[in-house]
């Protein structure tokens, strides 16, 4: 553990918190109470839209559920660790943050009326990111065949979520464009250089969905 902590410390402090804002969850009147999980912060459309725009940030902390939780965290903490490795603390916050409010946005915008909290726009956002390398570094034929898999994992799971009743499958597409796109800009200098013009791209990309997003959830009608 303390090795992980070592090598991956932003990825250990976010499955950290997860663990104890979920028991402040249970404290405050348990992880499926959805009264709970919008007065602590919960994505849901309503409340975004009268100006409590931090509930994008904050509903990545949250779980619903212990399933949730162990699920999520189980994946964040094995994915996160290869990922902050390959492209350094800063970048994967980057990376992290800018999926996370990619996703919760795109929620907000295609279903405003659901409640939906957890770490997985931030985890498919990271997926994406990995998608990015197995596309950009095929000079790395392991990083390639993991992205493979990666890839088939990321359908797998998009298709489940047309499937199964209660899951946010357009927070996990965002964040897993978010991912992609955050991964393109900021670049892995470990693994080699991204041409300027596919970095710059993917800048402009993120900006005009975000600017999107914004008059779409802050300013329709």
């Amino acid at each position: 553990m303390k090795k992980a902590i070592q090598q991956a410390p932003l990825t250990c402090c976010l499955v950290g918190v997860c663990v104890l804002v979920y028991l402040l969850e249970e404290l405050a009147g348990g992880a499926t109470n959805s009264a709970t999980l919008l007065n602590l912060g919960a994505n849901y459309g309503p409340f975004v839209r009268a100006g409590q725009w931090w509930r994008v940030f904050t509903a990545a902390f949250l779980h619903i559920g212990l399933t949730h939780l162990f699920l999520n965290m189980m994946v964040l903490y094995y994915l996160g660790r290869t990922i902050e490795e390959l492209t350094g603390h800063l970048r994967m916050a980057v990376i992290y943050l800018v999926s996370i409010l990619m996703g919760n946005l795109v929620s907000v915008a295609v279903q405003p009326v659901t409640i939906s909290a957890g770490a997985s726009t931030g985890i498919f956002g990271l997926f994406g990111a990995f998608l990015f390398m197995g596309s950009e570094f095929r000079q790395y034929p392991a990083l390639r065949g993991l992205a493979r898999q990666y890839l088939i994992l990321v359908i797998i799971n998009l298709v489940y979520d047309l499937i199964a009743p209660g899951i946010d499958i357009f927070g996990h597409l965002g964040g897993l464009v978010g991912g992609f796109l955050a991964c393109a800009l900021v670049g892995v200098p470990t693994l080699g250089e991204i041409h300027l013009r596919k970095r710059f791209l993917g800048g402009t990309i993120l900006v005009l969905g975000f600017v999107l997003l914004g008059k779409v959830v802050f300013f329709q009608g």
